[in-house]
Formats: structure tokens, sequence, C-alpha cells
């Protein structure tokens, strides 16, 4: 049986977590930073990050070569390469959320005018206005996984309060059209 290793609370684990709705699988929540899971997480994973995947031993880094495993497996069909690039600019905006966030708990105070904090927020924000005129073109349609990934990178924003989406019309209806589908209902973070 598969296996899933992540927390509840993160965005890449949640992707797979929806996308897996459907399919037999075992979830394992874990608190990666400290203790016992952290253990586990250094024996299984180099690279110390969440979501991995077990599939009878073998295991799967990264919540892209997850989905690219799972798609194969599962044949679920590949993506085009504009959803690619989808998939590449939500992985922009959501790994420099999660800076912001590590920073905000490891008490380092953000200075605009230092350079990792000023770049950080300009992709930030370059890349949620390239996300807005992709879906004010209609170019995210369906909910397939570009459009899983913008959700859960879209609703973690929200609930940690890492971005307003205030100048962002489309990206607040694209979250309000998704919020109750009964996969995303099941992997809400704040339950």
């Amino acid at each position: 049986m598969l296996k899933l290793y992540g927390s509840t609370t993160s965005p890449f684990v949640r992707r797979i977590r929806i996308l897996l709705a459907d399919k037999a699988h075992e979830y394992i929540n874990m608190q990666i930073f400290e203790g016992p899971d952290r253990q586990v997480l250094r024996e299984l994973n180099p690279t110390l990050k969440i979501p991995m995947l077990d599939d009878g031993g073998q295991i799967i880094f990264d919540s892209r070569v997850i989905f690219r495993y799972l798609t194969e497996k599962f044949a679920l069909g590949s993506l085009s390469w504009a959803q690619e690039n989808q998939l590449t600019l939500i992985d922009s905006v959501n790994d420099a959320l999660v800076h912001k966030l590590l920073t905000q708990r490891s008490q380092v105070e953000a200075d605009p005018q230092k350079l990792i904090f000023r770049l950080q927020q300009e992709r930030i924000e370059t890349v949620l206005q390239a996300l807005e005129a992709q879906l004010t073109s209609g170019q995210f349609g369906d909910w397939g996984y570009p459009e899983i990934c913008l959700y859960s990178m879209l609703d973690w924003a929200l609930f940690r309060e890492l971005h307003s989406l205030q100048a962002y019309p489309a990206l607040r209806a694209f979250h309000a059209k998704h919020n109750n589908k009964a996969e995303v209902q099941a992997t809400d973070p704040r339950e």
C-alpha cells in the first residue's frame, strides 16, 4: 500500500493528499522539525523535506516527482508544457512563502532593503500577478493537478496569513469556487 508521509499543514503535502483522495493509501502525519518523526525523515529522505511517498519500499521525494510517479502508476495523463510552467510558477511563490514563514518563526526581522527579502517579495508579487492574468484569460480550467496545486498554495497563504489576496480578484474567486470540494474539506489544515 502507498504510504504518504507529510504534515497536514504543508501545501506541498496537501496537493498529493487531494490527488490521492480516491486511491488506497496510508497518510502518516509527521512533526518534521523535531522528535522521532524528524529521525524517520532523516532516515528515509536526505532532503529532510515533505512530502515523501513509499510504494513498497520505493521512496519518492518531492511533490513534483511524486506527481510524475503517480501519473505513471495510475495512468493519469501527462501535463502540457504550459501546465508544467504553471506548476513552476505555483511552486516558486509557494517556496517564497515557505521562506517567509520560516523567517517569521525564526524571529528574523524581514528587512525589505535586504536582497533576500526584496527578491522573495518581488517573486511573490510577480508570480501572483502572472497567475491572476492566467486565471483571467481562462488558462486554469477543470480540477486537475495544476488547479489542485494553485488551490493548495492559495489556501495555505491565507491560512498562515502570509499574503493578502485583496489585489487579486480572480485568485480569490478561484479559491472560493473550490473551497467546498469534499477532498479540499477533508484535507483542510485548520481541522
